[in-house]
């Protein structure tokens, strides 16, 4: 495996509040904040896709409101989010723009991630956005969640931002430069560990608490964001955000520590779709949609030949051949109602029949498991 951020395609960048925000002002740091973006910058150069995921928000709008250090309650932290929200998106796109790069803010409750037709929602509006050449800037919505219904830390919430959009690196810019053997402020003896081929309970064991004021986070956040990530196939890196230009710091071989993933984003997705969903219902299809998807296409309506069972949109469906044989699995892209007034249709028809312009698949090939992959 190659170590650099530049070895990837698709790479998902979590910073934390206490690397953005300077904790003794509450104002953002610009000087770092112009670097990083500097080193994003010349990753997207290199035709590769970059999401953000920026903590921060509170963290300003606390200033802003002369809320007190320390604690807050619920409704004073979904205050501060809300102005906060503001100016860390402005930040972020004047920073942006000063490359000549496009930056679209997203924000998440643990509902869009988790709920599999939000899911279905979140990521394609990140995947348009790709797309079409910006730059996601992606935070947990603090003005509506609780603590019920929430990550609780951007550490877990970049592994499944990365997981969702089938990033091959996920990279944690925190206080610290990567996990040691044991918490290096309370063991001297303590080992970096450059690399980890896989999270065991003695990995876990190492992990220390939680870090700073502003940080929900800590190293045990973020194993759990690794165990995420990698078990998607995504690879991680932990490295210290502090100095000015950490991503090209990673490049140049700064102190970091790297967990491997288990396969590729596509080859876990495909894993997971095969064999830990329970289907809903089946689309069963003809003979040429088989040959496409054989080739590596995406179904269609217009060879789907007839729809079983009961599902919803994001639902995983068996796919059958015209004697009812198994060809693989998938998720389906519209209801069941829906999909069974478009199929047999070309997809240029389906806004005609349903009255909205939807998918022009009903399965897309990256939602898609065939027997024998």
């Amino acid at each position: 495996m190659t170590r650099t951020p530049e070895a990837f395609r698709r790479i998902v960048v979590k910073i934390g509040s206490a690397l953005l925000v300077d904790q003794a002002s509450g104002r953002l740091k610009t000087d770092w904040l112009s670097a990083l973006v500097a080193d994003l910058a010349g990753l997207a150069s290199g035709k590769r896709d970059i999401l953000v995921v920026s903590s921060g928000a509170i963290a300003l709008g606390r200033r802003v409101l002369g809320l007190p250090r320390g604690a807050l309650k619920l409704e004073e932290s979904q205050a501060a989010a809300a102005i906060g929200q503001i100016a860390l998106a402005r930040a972020w796109s004047e920073a942006f723009d000063g490359h000549q790069l496009t930056t679209g803010q997203i924000l998440l409750t643990l509902g869009d991630t988790e709920e599999r037709r939000r899911y279905l929602n979140a990521r394609s509006t990140i995947a348009t956005l790709l797309r079409l050449g910006a730059i996601p800037v992606i935070n947990e919505n603090d003005t509506v969640a609780t603590s019920e219904i929430r990550y609780g830390d951007n550490d877990r919430l970049g592994a499944r931002v990365a997981t969702m959009m089938g990033a091959d690196l996920l990279i944690l810019l925190s206080d610290i430069d990567g996990l040691y053997s044991a918490p290096p402020a309370l063991d001297p003896k303590a080992e970096l560990l450059p690399i980890v081929e896989r999270i065991t309970p003695e990995i876990e064991a190492m992990a220390g608490s939680a870090g700073s004021e502003l940080s929900r986070g800590g190293m045990q956040t973020k194993i759990e964001a690794g165990k995420i990530a990698t078990a998607a196939g995504t690879a991680m890196v932990i490295a210290s955000g502090k100095p000015l230009h950490p991503i090209r710091r990673i490049s140049e071989g700064a102190n970091c520590t790297w967990f491997l993933a288990d396969a590729n984003p596509v080859t876990a997705r495909k894993t997971w779709i095969s064999g830990h969903l329970e289907t809903k219902g089946a689309l069963v299809i003809d003979d040429g949609a088989i040959r496409a998807l054989r080739a590596g296409k995406s179904l269609l309506p217009a060879g789907v030949r007839r729809v079983e069972g009961r599902f919803q949109r994001g639902d995983a469906v068996a796919i059958k051949g015209p004697k009812g044989e198994e060809i693989g699995r998938g998720l389906v892209a519209y209801d069941l109602a829906d999909a069974e007034r478009i199929a047999g249709r070309n997809s240029g028809e389906i806004e005609a029949i349903l009255g909205y312009a939807g998918r022009a698949e009903m399965i897309h090939r990256d939602d898609m498991a065939l027997r024998g992959e």
